[in-house]
């Protein structure tokens, strides 16, 4: 199949199809050789990157959530698709001569989906601009400290995972401290960019095409003069319920564990692993209420709720034990009100999900 510069949907959906059997097959080789045989083509590596590469990975999440692919699966078709990236990123044919200045782009600490980012640095490498791409994980201390030795003009940074916007709003606070404005992008940010504007960034993008527009266009340079701290950007937190959450998390998450052998009988069934995936849901659960504490956002618990009793209901497990975690957490933080809140919304919104999917949402019988 010849897939011309301007290819069309249906040579787009094709190659697709064919690059997502390569993935799930686990063939690296097959795959690196599909794209770059795109690529002698016609293909903008441009359009194999965001409308070829990224595509597929989102269906390999989607897949895993519908239970149709596994942890070991998942993992393996994301290194495929990091190697691909690398494999087209490494045809010097394809490299432009940097112009436009310099950008550095990072995941946040802690965040690991590493992908989006590597497709941004490889965008705006293709546009022009001398990036300096720092992978997943990078610390703030770490990721100031280049920006020093670096003389960079903006920083792009990337989030998957909602749970990691404190440490976002951290690293954003940090890069504007030092001059350097910030252009924030991913799943975490919102759909529309709402938590992106609630950290203080100095630009959003929903995708790479619209960020490298935003940074060709110029982002605004941070006010040094204003001089806030993160409770005045967040009044919210100085009811300190966020910081006593995050702190006892631990502790919640094996209080939910014991309640939840007592008022769930089914678990005395459980398997070993089936206790390890209980105790994980558990977990992220809290993790979710933290970030919604931090945020003072409702949709952060309630999307994170009913998300889980789809994939869990996916696996077979039943959903509903959500409902009585939850209920478990409202007893142990019932001195902290928008804790109580946030949970009672969560309750009414696994409620909805369980009665519009069929599932009933009463007793655990």
């Amino acid at each position: 199949m010849t897939v011309c510069t301007t290819a069309g949907g249906d040579d787009l959906q094709a190659l697709r199809d064919r690059l997502w059997t390569t993935v799930t097959r686990r063939d690296e080789f097959a795959a690196a050789d599909l794209i770059l045989a795109a690529l002698d083509d016609g293909m903008h590596p441009e359009t194999a990157l965001l409308d070829v590469i990224a595509p597929v990975q989102m269906k390999v999440g989607a897949e895993w959530a519908a239970n149709r692919l596994s942890v070991a699966q998942e993992h393996a078709a994301s290194a495929i698709a990091e190697r691909v990236v690398a494999a087209l990123a490494h045809r010097t044919t394809i490299r432009a001569v940097p112009r436009l200045g310099r950008v550095t782009v990072a995941c946040v600490e802690q965040e690991w989906h590493v992908l989006p980012a590597r497709l941004l640095a490889e965008v705006l490498t293709l546009r022009g601009w001398q990036v300096d791409f720092l992978g997943a994980q990078v610390p703030t201390a770490h990721l100031v400290s280049h920006l020093h030795d670096s003389g960079a003009d903006v920083v792009a940074l990337s989030s998957s995972l909602p749970t990691r916007l404190p440490a976002a709003h951290g690293a954003i606070a940090a890069c504007q401290s030092v001059g350097v404005p910030v252009l924030v992008g991913g799943a975490a940010f919102g759909a529309d960019g709402r938590y992106a504007r609630l950290l203080g960034a100095n630009a959003w993008a929903p995708d790479a095409r619209t960020a490298a527009r935003q940074l060709a266009d110029g982002i605004p340079e941070p006010d040094l003069a204003a001089g806030r701290l993160q409770v005045d950007d967040l009044p919210h937190l100085a009811d300190q319920e966020y910081t006593l959450v995050a702190r006892s998390r631990g502790q919640l998450v094996k209080q939910v564990l014991t309640d939840l052998e007592q008022r769930f009988p089914a678990m005395a069934a459980y398997t070993d692993q089936q206790r390890e995936h209980t105790a994980e849901d558990i977990s992220h659960l809290v993790e979710f209420l933290t970030v919604a504490l931090y945020t003072d956002d409702d949709d952060l618990l309630t999307t994170f709720v009913t998300w889980t009793a789809d994939v869990l209901t996916a696996r077979h497990v039943p959903a509903r034990s959500l409902h009585p975690a939850l209920d478990v957490l409202k007893t142990e933080l019932k001195d902290f009100p928008r804790s109580i809140r946030l949970l009672e919304r969560a309750l009414v919104a696994l409620d909805g999900n369980l009665a519009a999917t069929g599932r009933n949402p009463g007793a655990l019988t």
